[in-house]
């Protein structure tokens, strides 16, 4: 073997290897991202908020530049901040930040710099910055869930949650359920019910939205985790309409049982399944007047299933509200809820210090929504098949491309690889 690089034959022909090729980059889509950024300014209107105490001579970095590496080092699939050290060398990385990336260390600073006043400040401009998207727009739908993040460390805030059986931290999440835009991401104690703080945070919301639109209809989604007295007060107050989930309990259950054994009944002798829905006044002993309850009693070949639901729409009938409307939320947030945590990774909450989780929570937030604009611009081009993508397909099959990058004097020349099976969808989305 004469030729020391040859690893081994195939037939007659040799197959070798070396490290003589341009420096390529896995990240081709880097020059995307920047394009949306410039044009929409997200990370930009974000990086204002960011406290910045430092010696402004003896900088390197500023917050935004390391807000932007820490928001497209996630949409590009690197969760941790140690990621970085495989980055460092990363060609297309270090042009669009203009220098060398932020190390593990500096982007750790970065995550504890901020303190409750901090997160505070930035939550009321994130709800001022959805509140400013609105324009145009007769009515807004605020579906609001939770999730859990299982903690593995010793976090503050990380609790034992006995519904999920684990130590945690609780996320809940105000979403538009028209849009997918987050309204307000909140991370909580881990042993928070799904209600803790909701109603609290949900009044500044409603303030800031009628405040700037004094008759926009407002309609709250919610599952029976947040069916509670207060809600039901703020609703009356502030004259929202609503459908929220109601957990099963004796009085429900007493209210349907001779519908539900007529629809048992169907099951077992006509082997017919069956969904019914019946509507009576419900009211807990907590609640200051009664509300409309609804219930859907349905044989499924499997056994019973019993939902209740609360509302105040009235101009729907109850099987229309619930599948026209109610059910609509899997897909409007709770499927979105999925994409922040499973895809932008606010799963990964790690640090130590609540506030630093806390601002976490707003980074992989801030991607979700850089996310949100790219489907924006994918709805715009020919591609269908593209449209359905959820944030992991677009980052499998648009983002991750091979690509190398060319610096002369006057031009910079960013070269994607031939063989790229979307570039066409990809030329469609960065020229619009």
């Amino acid at each position: 073997m004469s030729t020391k690089d040859t690893l081994f034959y195939r037939g007659n022909r040799s197959v070798s290897l070396d490290f003589s090729a341009s420096e390529i980059s896995t990240d081709g889509s880097l020059i995307l991202l920047e394009k949306v950024e410039r044009k929409y300014g997200l990370i930009k209107n974000f990086g204002k908020y960011l406290p910045d105490l430092r010696n402004q001579k003896l900088i390197t970095y500023s917050r935004e530049a390391q807000l932007k590496q820490r928001v497209f080092m996630l949409m590009l699939g690197y969760e941790d901040a140690n990621d970085v050290n495989h980055l460092q060398y990363d060609p297309l990385f270090k042009d669009i930040l203009q220098g060398d990336l932020a190390s593990q260390p500096t982007i750790s600073r970065f995550e504890n710099s901020l303190d409750k006043s901090s997160i505070f400040e930035l939550s009321n401009a994130w709800v001022s910055h959805y509140v400013s998207s609105l324009a145009g727009r007769q009515h807004v739908v605020i579906d609001v869930d939770a999730t859990d993040d299982p903690t593995h460390g010793n976090q503050q805030m990380s609790m034992f949650n006995g519904y999920y059986g684990q130590f945690m931290l609780n996320e809940l999440f105000f979403h538009d359920g028209e849009t997918g835009q987050i309204i307000l991401p909140v991370l909580r104690p881990g042993n928070s019910h799904s209600n803790k703080w909701y109603v609290g945070i949900l009044k500044r919301i409603i303030i800031k939205i009628r405040a700037t639109y004094p008759e926009m209809e407002i309609v709250i989604r919610t599952d029976s985790g947040f069916s509670c007295a207060p809600f039901y007060k703020l609703v009356d107050q502030y004259n929202l309409l609503f459908v929220t989930g109601q957990a099963s309990n004796a009085v429900l259950k007493k209210k349907v049982f001779r519908v539900e054994k007529a629809v048992k009944y169907l099951y077992l002798n006509k082997k017919k399944k069956h969904q019914h829905f019946t509507t009576f006044p419900y009211r807990a002993k907590s609640w200051h007047k009664e509300q409309q309850c609804y219930s859907k009693i349905e044989s499924t070949g499997l056994g019973m299933n019993v939902r209740h639901f609360i509302s105040n729409i009235k101009e729907k009938e109850a099987r229309d509200l619930y599948f026209g409307f109610y059910v609509k939320r899997g897909e409007a947030s709770e499927n979105r809820i999925k994409e922040v945590k499973n895809m932008c990774f606010c799963d990964r909450l790690s640090n130590h210090g609540y506030w630093a989780n806390f601002f976490r929570l707003f980074i992989s937030s801030l991607a979700y929504e850089m996310f949100l604009l790219i489907k924006q611009k994918i709805k715009k081009t020919s591609v269908e098949n593209a449209k359905k993508w959820q944030i992991s397909s677009i980052r499998t099959y648009l983002l991750k491309v091979g690509a190398t990058i060319k610096i002369t004097k006057r031009r910079i020349y960013y070269q994607l690889s031939k063989s790229f099976v979307y570039k066409d969808l990809f030329r469609e989305i960065i020229t619009q």
